[in-house]
């Protein structure tokens, strides 16, 4: 058994200004920001991964200081003998730290990427894919969707991902629920034979205004129906909210912890799940999860909304545990994913895995150092 010594970290941020702001129903995205971590072991071996960023506004920034300031001292010289020795390890050992500053989910941010980069090293130095590296059966494609398009842009956008040959998308909804409900009835009036429709509430209502929406938009064929209410009201709330609901519910970006996950599979509640590689997990939570989803007879749809690291970590985690779930793909512009994808992200509505080894890239696309906030090393 060989045993990687990780001997340096390297992370760095990134910002694009945007001119059209990506809108949710609590807030909006003013640019689009990224964190990329690199490890390097003491042979030379490197892996890259992702670290989510999103939200605040300041938490690029933020997750890189966080990581060389507070959790690289637990990372730097670690002897790590599987892919996963990592995250147990940071997992226990910061638990004292983010119980101190109560900044539990960023500190789970950095951990999910730096145990993505490892096990991106891990597959690099095996001379396979990341998938492959996960499960030799893996496929080589996975079916993806376009997400990331406003209810009120949709009648814009929605011709133009059609053309780009996705044959699913997902709108996102929670402004007005009058509007959204006429809109999305202009949108089903339009719709293809056999084209599948998201809608993602992105938390937006009470568990009353829930059961409004979907009493009003059960009639629309609608495929599922995204976090409608909080992610963390009561399970009670999900419960009655899925049985007065013909909308499958899904869930799953904002659920962290192997527990909460099992309780929510369990649950029977939700039919689609969604863990996010960058924001809980990384590739050893997300992989385990994703399995436990299918074991629970629930489709695994991972969730991503960033650079191009998280989304080619992301479809070799869906390729790997198989399933019938779908890849998330946002479709607005966004340099940070799309210098990643030269040939673009998606042909006839399905994500191409390289199998060149980990994730098939050496790296970081020369055309990111204009947008470059901050660079940091240790060793």
């Amino acid at each position: 058994m060989t045993i990687s010594v990780i001997a340096r970290i390297e992370v760095s941020t990134y910002r694009v200004p945007i001119t059209t702001p990506v809108m949710t129903s609590f807030g909006a995205m003013a640019n689009r920001p990224a964190v990329f971590v690199r490890l390097i072991d003491s042979d030379g071996a490197f892996g890259w991964g992702e670290i989510f960023a999103n939200w605040p506004a300041a938490g690029a920034e933020h997750r890189a200081r966080l990581l060389m300031e507070d959790i690289a001292d637990l990372v730097i010289g670690f002897q790590a003998e599987t892919a996963s020795d990592l995250f147990h390890h940071l997992m226990t050992k910061t638990h004292i730290r983010a119980l101190q500053c109560g900044e539990w989910g960023p500190f789970a941010q950095v951990i999910a990427g730096l145990d993505t980069a490892l096990h991106d090293l891990f597959a690099r130095r095996d001379g396979v894919s990341l998938a492959r590296h996960l499960n030799r059966e893996a496929a080589t494609s996975v079916p993806a969707y376009a997400s990331g398009i406003h209810i009120g842009a949709a009648s814009t956008m929605v011709p133009m991902v059609r053309k780009l040959g996705y044959q699913a998308m997902k709108v996102k909804i929670g402004f007005d629920a009058g509007a959204d409900i006429k809109l999305l009835r202009d949108l089903c009036a339009t719709r293809p034979q056999g084209e599948r429709l998201f809608t993602d509430a992105n938390q937006a209502w009470t568990l009353e205004e829930a059961l409004a929406f979907v009493d009003r938009a059960g009639e629309l064929g609608l495929d599922w129906l995204e976090e409608p209410i909080r992610a963390d009201m009561p399970g009670e709330q999900w419960t009655e909210l899925a049985k007065a609901s013909c909308i499958p519910l899904a869930a799953g970006e904002n659920i962290t912890g192997f527990d909460s996950f099992d309780t929510a599979i369990a649950s029977g509640n939700f039919g689609f799940i969604q863990p996010d590689v960058a924001k809980w997990g990384g590739v050893t939570g997300c992989y385990r999860i994703g399995k436990a989803i299918l074991a629970g007879s629930r489709t695994y749809c991972p969730h991503f909304l960033g650079g191009g690291i998280g989304l080619i970590a992301s479809g070799h985690l869906l390729a790997a545990a198989g399933g019938n779930g779908l890849l998330e793909v946002d479709v607005n512009a966004n340099p940070l994913r799309d210098a990643f994808f030269p040939e673009g992200m998606c042909k006839g509505g399905r994500f191409e895995l390289s199998d060149a080894p980990g994730m098939g890239f050496e790296a970081l696309p020369e055309s990111l150092l204009q947008y470059r906030t901050l660079d940091l090393v240790r060793s």
